[in-house]
């Protein structure tokens, strides 16, 4: 049996793209990397757990905010080197700025305009000096 991690096309660091998605909406939520042993506990414990390239480390999605992502599918694209995951986003807010998307921002009329509000403020989300999550 072929390990299906051997099925990824992994770029040169090692790392995938992934995309998470509201998986009742279809509204993407933002867009991570995973390396190969984040996706695998990202399938074994049902969660997102992404790999930050700032960090260095695996990153558990909602370890600092409380905003976990509940695994609901994974999906691998045709050419094997991009994964959606298909989540329930826990608290309803999945970017750092305590927006729901880090998607935002829309190009209108030559410029970038921001278009949903912010939830909660970062601040209170995250106790520490403010990180991206």
């Amino acid at each position: 049996m072929t390990d299906w991690l051997d099925e990824i096309t992994w770029n040169e660091d090692g790392l995938v793209p992934a995309i998470a998605q509201d998986h009742k909406t279809g509204r993407v939520l933002m867009m991570a990397w995973m390396n190969r042993e984040a996706l695998a506990l990202t399938a074994a414990e049902q969660r997102a757990i992404y790999w930050s390239r700032s960090r260095g480390k695996l990153w558990r999605k909602g370890e600092e905010s409380g905003h976990v992502q509940k695994l609901h599918e994974l999906r691998l694209d045709c050419d094997a080197d991009v994964i959606i995951l298909l989540v329930e986003q826990l608290g309803g807010i999945a970017c750092h700025t305590g927006r729901e998307s880090c998607f935002y921002r829309v190009w209108q009329e030559g410029a970038w305009h921001t278009v949903d509000p912010v939830l909660k403020d970062p601040h209170a989300i995250y106790h520490t000096e403010h990180k991206h999550e």
